[in-house]
């Protein structure tokens, strides 16, 4: 979605309760071991989390929105399927999508409050409306870290809390100063009827979605519209970012390239200047006579940029200047004691975060949703639903180990089952493909067996046993990321794309990528890892192929290639038989291949063969009670594979 469809409305603050809730009517207080402050799709989201142990009234302006809701997969897998949907929310509820409200592929703006509205119904959510908090500060705290936050609303009443999640958005205009400003409108309150522009000439200050989804809206009515700012545009088919113009906005460009009096300009929003004499005129602060005094000055014929050069692009008056500038983080309501740094990146308009979204020197206060967008900036999507539903549970996770004890979730598998559950990960998981170089997943080796924990954020390694509660051991792990390549080629061009597997490492779009490392990273070796990758130099490091249908399950590009580098690191032989191979080799050999020790030896592998049992029984190759014998993976691993749809067989031939 873009950013402005992301915005909260500042008069509307939700706090949802969870855990002990203490109310104390005295003092006018109300404590809460967490508040949840904004009740868009980042509070939401964290607020189904927190609850298991609307605010899209006003913007986009033109009521259509830019996230894809795609419907028809031709899957019935709800994983793979959440790859497609950029709208919905993460829920036990498998039918709780933007779906049963809009089924069109970029729905109505206002079908989303209505999306929300039923989550919080049918997910019994407890969301206060109606709060305006317009003071944060931090106090001391009783717990053991010793600090809280108090936050007061506009009846004077405050609610302590010790652990504050803040998700309000991005709501603040983006606004520059400049000779003339206040001649310009904004986008937040300009008039959405097309009517209004009939016949006139407009200019928008902004080349993102904003502002083209502004121009959409008036181009049959408007007799010509530019746009102007400091960058060219920068497309999301180009780029891979979905902040980027979107294609269902950029009809401008066809009747700008086809000369239909449309244009895009570059230039600094702090070098014009705008003055009013009858219709508004563009010129160059430089250029004006005198600047004493904000908007005292006059545009003359002398001080216009046409006087010295008759062929500039803006030298046309316009009817109307509107800005589209894009949104930042309220700050406002911080007192010094609460208020997050701003961010390097972004031009400051984004709080600082660590890489588990805890604000750099705000601990017990984490930064959600949109907001958290400056760990990604431009690279992924955390800025976006499709993306920040991911992020926001695995600060959820994190909140589990700090406060509760609870270790990240994590799967145990024996190693000949590690290829198996790879390959479904990379052909069905939603979160890391949604938050590319962002999360990932880790694989703790423990020789026999491993640990798969799921989209752990990737920047936040060198910290991994500390937020997850999970030990490195002498094997090392490995980290499953999916990723674009760093080569910069035209991406509608010959040669955009690399299908010869020998050569994965080349590949341009979206592929798995895995990195084998025998330590963890250290915060040094991620601050000088690579330009442009999502993690430090590793031991060994293993592409896998892009595929133009994104399914990585061929067994000679994708499969031998992956179980090759799998036994490189693991030193292991990880080859899959037949059960009847698996029945010869245990009766030729002294060692068994390791997946028949831990699949047909445990009854993983063998076909429905009553007399092969019975042979193998009879040989000894099943010790007493090996029927009701539990193995070294997670009794619960079977049932989890039927919740996900997967399947993990050892009855493929993979030897080549």
């Amino acid at each position: 979605m873009d950013s402005p469809i992301l915005l909260l409305l500042a008069r509307l603050v939700a706090l949802v309760q969870c855990f002990h809730d203490d109310y104390h009517s005295h003092n006018s207080t109300r404590h809460h071991d967490y508040c949840v402050l904004g009740a868009g799709p980042a509070g939401l989201q964290m607020g189904h989390f927190l609850s298991k142990r609307s605010f899209f009234n006003i913007y986009p302006r033109h009521r259509k929105l830019i996230s894809i809701n795609k419907i028809y997969t031709g899957r019935r897998n709800r994983e793979f399927n959440l790859r497609h949907d950029w709208n919905s929310l993460l829920s036990d509820r498998p039918d709780l999508l933007l779906q049963r409200v809009s089924r069109e592929l970029y729905p109505d703006a206002d079908s989303f409050p209505r999306y929300l509205s039923m989550y919080v119904k049918e997910l019994g959510l407890k969301v206060q409306y109606g709060v305006d908090i317009g003071k944060i500060r931090a106090s001391e705290s009783e717990s053991p870290r010793g600090r809280g936050y108090i936050l007061t609303d506009q009846r004077g009443l405050d609610y302590t809390c010790r652990v504050l999640l803040v998700s309000t958005g991005l709501w603040d205009p983006q606004k520059v100063q400049f000779e003339g400003s206040d001649l310009v409108e904004g986008y937040e309150s300009i008039p959405v009827d097309p009517e209004e522009y009939k016949d006139q000439a407009v200019l928008i200050l902004g080349k993102g979605n904003s502002a083209f989804e502004t121009a959409q809206s008036i181009l049959g009515r408007a007799s010509r519209i530019h746009l102007y700012s400091p960058s060219p545009v920068r497309l999301a088919w180009q780029t891979h970012y979905v902040g980027d113009l979107r294609a269902v906005n950029n009809e401008l460009l066809d009747t700008y390239q086809l000369k239909s009096l449309d244009g895009l300009v570059e230039g600094g929003l702090e070098d014009i200047a705008i003055d009013k004499r009858g219709k508004l005129f563009l010129t160059l602060a430089e250029l004006l006579d005198s600047l004493d005094g904000k908007n005292s000055s006059k545009v003359t014929a002398t001080n216009l940029p046409v006087y010295h050069n008759d062929n500039f692009s803006l030298r046309q008056p316009y009817d109307r200047v509107i800005r589209c500038l894009g949104f930042r983080f309220n700050f406002s309501i911080f007192d010094g004691s609460a208020r997050p740094p701003s961010s390097e990146g972004a031009r400051g308009r984004l709080p600082g975060v660590t890489a588990w979204y805890e604000g750099r020197g705000t601990p017990d206060l984490f930064v959600l949703g949109t907001a958290a967008h400056s760990r990604d900036y431009r690279s992924s999507a955390g800025g976006f639903i499709h993306g920040f539903r991911y992020t926001v549970r695995a600060v959820h996770r994190v909140l589990e180990l700090r406060y509760h004890s609870n270790s990240w979730p994590a799967i145990k598998l024996s190693i000949s089952q590690l290829q198996s559950w790879l390959l479904r990960r990379v052909n069905e998981a939603s979160g890391p493909y949604q938050m590319f170089g962002v999360l990932g997943d880790i694989i703790l080796l423990r020789g026999s067996h491993c640990e798969y924990l799921e989209e752990f954020p990737l920047q936040a390694l060198p910290q991994f046993s500390s937020l997850s509660g999970h030990q490195l051991s002498k094997h090392g792990l490995l980290v499953l990321v999916l990723q674009y390549g760093l080569n910069r080629t035209d991406s509608l061009g010959p040669g955009r794309a690399e299908s010869e597997w020998t050569r994965a490492w080349r590949s341009n779009f979206l592929h798995p990528v895995l990195y084998y490392y025998d330590k963890l990273p250290t915060e040094r070796d991620m601050r000088h890892r690579p330009v442009g990758w999502p993690l430090p130099r590793p031991k060994a490091v293993h592409h896998m192929i892009e595929d133009f249908l994104t399914e990585w399950d061929g067994p000679i590009s994708h499969s031998q290639p992956l179980r090759r580098f799998l036994e490189h690191c693991l030193h292991t032989d990880l080859r899959a038989f037949y059960a009847e191979s698996c029945f010869r080799l245990s009766l030729t050999n002294r060692k068994p291949p390791l997946f028949c020790r831990q699949g047909y030896l445990r009854k993983h592998g063998i076909v429905r063969n009553s007399q092969l049992w019975q042979h193998a029984h009879e040989a000894g190759l099943m010790p007493g009670g090996q029927d009701s014998a539990s193995t070294d993976t997670d009794p619960a691993f079977p049932n989890y594979l039927t919740r996900a749809g997967a399947s993990v067989s050892s009855a493929i031939n993979l030897d080549f």
